[in-house]
């Protein structure tokens, strides 16, 4: 899933990173509505929010909301320098950097939430914003391995391109290419596996209160063992190699 780049990815790779990452997503928004009433596997609600209150003039929360904005922006970006300044040193280590981070802070986030946090404004404020950056770190990581094709926190998008989409394989004339077959196949994924993390996480949100974000961490050690069973080996085998090529050489 995080090994290759976006010019020698398959549409397998791409449909598991679409099913983990947005499990993940719906899982991290569902808990957050339920815990926080707020969203954040995404930010346009809070640009609306962020218009309302400087007209309102309710700057406490013209603050708040712009540190969140900022946050999410930071992720986003974080992500994407992160795989530009790693690249040299392996694309594996260079993708899954943002993945470790965000299952640094959403470890924090689980652990504090379930044994230290009181319901406070502060508090609430503080946790949204982490899980904001962490959205907006894992939306930037899995656009940028995969060249666009995926994005997996909000489904504004996801719906108007499948709308184009739908419309392309259902038209008459269009005809029904594999390409077209293959983007409406990662489409379907994408949403469904939202869904399916939607219902997981509140579920268990509801009964395990924040420890429900380990679902989330649990997903993401998958995503990076995934890639790097096959890494090591790979690693594996060439040192053992290695030997066999020099005393070739040395005859």
């Amino acid at each position: 899933m995080l090994k290759k780049n976006k010019e020698r990815r398959s549409i397998k790779e791409n449909l598991l990173l679409a099913a983990t990452t947005a499990s993940a997503s719906g899982i991290t928004n569902v808990a957050s509505v339920i815990a926080f009433f707020a969203f954040t596997s995404n930010v346009t609600g809070h640009v609306a929010i962020f218009a309302e209150e400087v007209v309102k003039g309710h700057w406490h929360q013209v603050y708040i909301v712009l540190v969140w904005l900022l946050l999410f922006l930071f992720g986003a970006f974080l992500a994407n320098y992160l795989i530009s300044s790693i690249a040299k040193k392996g694309r594996y280590l260079s993708h899954a950097a943002p993945v470790f981070i965000e299952i640094l802070v959403l470890s924090v986030i689980a652990i504090y939430g379930h044994y230290y946090y009181e319901e406070t404004l502060r508090e609430t404020e503080c946790l949204v914003g982490g899980l904001l950056f962490c959205m907006g770190l894992q939306n930037s990581m899995v656009s940028t391995i995969s060249g666009g094709v995926v994005k997996t926190t909000h489904v504004t998008g996801l719906f108007t391109d499948l709308g184009a989409e739908l419309s392309q394989w259902l038209h008459p004339i269009t005809p029904r290419s594999k390409v077209l077959k293959e983007r409406l196949t990662l489409r379907f994924t994408v949403l469904g596996f939202y869904i399916i993390g939607g219902l997981v996480g509140g579920w268990f949100f509801l009964k395990y209160d924040f420890l429900a974000f380990f679902l989330v961490i649990l997903i993401l050690i998958f995503v990076v063992y995934y890639d790097m069973t096959r890494v090591i080996t790979k690693l594996t085998i060439r040192k053992i190699k290695k030997p066999a090529y020099v005393v070739q050489e040395q005859n």
